[in-house]
């Protein structure tokens, strides 16, 4: 009884997580379909209007820019970091900045402009830490959620009884 109880209740959990993973698949698969299609195609009309070699020496000189940006951003991140830490402050909002700016080199260094303007708009200092503050009190709320429905829950519940035996 407690086997069909625990597979009545577990087989709707499990499809759910299997419908978040096929959701989360589904969207990978047309981001890496979609952005290389959307790249090519922005190459091609800028290369048209202004020469393939100059839209190479733009592609290359934006990765490199972007590189010293993402790198004396992600110091100057990394020491504010290091003062929450020092003053007994969690350094989230840090961390999360740290994120964007992973994903940011990481589209800076990808040829393309589409990428490029994706990972400058993740340098912008102040778009980023409110994208990072809006991410945390998310991870917050939902939190919050979670233990309030672990605390409410009745199956968590522990009930005290006696028993005894029958023969």
């Amino acid at each position: 009884m407690i086997f069909l109880k625990i597979f009545q209740i577990g087989l709707p959990i499990f499809l759910c997580e299997q419908i978040k993973i096929m959701k989360f698949l589904t969207i990978l698969f047309l981001v890496f379909l979609v952005v290389p299609i959307t790249e090519i195609y922005v190459l091609i009309q800028i290369g048209t209007v202004i020469g393939a070699e100059w839209t190479i020496v733009g592609v290359v000189s934006t990765a490199l820019i972007g590189a010293w940006l993402v790198r004396a951003q992600g110091l100057v991140t990394y020491q504010r970091a290091v003062q929450n830490v020092k003053s007994g402050e969690t350094p989230a909002v840090e961390l999360v900045e740290g994120l964007f700016l992973l994903v940011a080199g990481a589209l800076l260094i990808t040829p393309g402009f589409v990428t490029d303007a994706i990972g400058f708009i993740c340098l912008i200092p102040v778009l980023r830490r409110a994208l990072a503050q809006l991410i945390i009190m998310k991870f917050l709320d939902e939190y919050a959620e979670r233990r309030r429905k672990q605390k409410t829950d009745t199956s968590s519940k522990v009930y005290d009884s006696t028993y005894r035996k029958l023969d």
